[in-house]
């Protein structure tokens, strides 16, 4: 049986995509692989310092950029176009956590957007998990961005709610997603491998 592939994606660029993929590799000793990363330090140093267990491997991005930005644009200043055709999971008999850029419709170049990696690895049983915190506004985007993969009838395992808890907002999310309510995390001020370990037993069910 293929080990499980999660996309860990967000409603927004700050919303805990690189916290969530720390815990979901230490829940299910993941291995990790962020296909592109946009400036420093990186998130792949991030998960790395967060990750405890002796299991989970680190890949390479395949596009390792300076410039804190939009990928396309971070890539324009390298000289570079992206790919999706060189964008290619790594081989691993373990689970795998693919954390992505931003949002779902963060641009890689001129016509393609992050949630098209997805759509190029339709054959690869990877299941995208939805990271939306709970700021003023994040009702709209995470609806919207809800519809996006509909939409799109990408398999989706289901939303995570990260940060400080805002009920109203939860359930009004709930009442209008097709997808499973997943997790709530709750606000971790300056998390470390203790926190992360603790709060990964949690999570585990992830891994049925």
């Amino acid at each position: 049986m293929q080990q499980k592939r999660y996309f860990i994606t967000a409603i927004g660029t700050d919303s805990g995509k690189t916290l969530i993929s720390a815990l979901l590799c230490e829940a299910l000793q993941a291995d990790y692989w962020k296909p592109i990363q946009a400036g420093n330090p990186t998130d792949l140093s991030t998960v790395k310092s967060l990750v405890s267990n002796p299991k989970t491997q680190f890949f390479p991005s395949t596009y390792a950029l300076q410039k804190p930005a939009s990928p396309h644009d971070s890539a324009q200043a390298e000289g570079l176009q992206i790919e999706l055709s060189k964008i290619q999971i790594p081989q691993t008999e373990n689970a795998l956590i693919i954390e992505g850029a931003g949002g779902l419709l963060v641009p890689l170049n001129e016509k393609d957007f992050v949630i098209d990696m997805v759509d190029n690895w339709q054959d690869s049983n990877v299941e995208i998990i939805l990271v939306a915190n709970l700021y003023l506004g994040s009702i709209n985007h995470t609806l919207l961005s809800i519809k996006e993969l509909e939409r799109r009838n990408l398999k989706v395992k289901g939303i995570i709610f990260n940060g400080n808890s805002n009920p109203e907002s939860e359930q009004i999310i709930a009442k209008h997603c097709p997808f499973p309510i997943l997790f709530h995390l709750p606000f971790l001020d300056k998390p470390n491998q203790s926190t992360v370990a603790f709060w990964a037993k949690a999570m585990q069910f992830l891994g049925e």
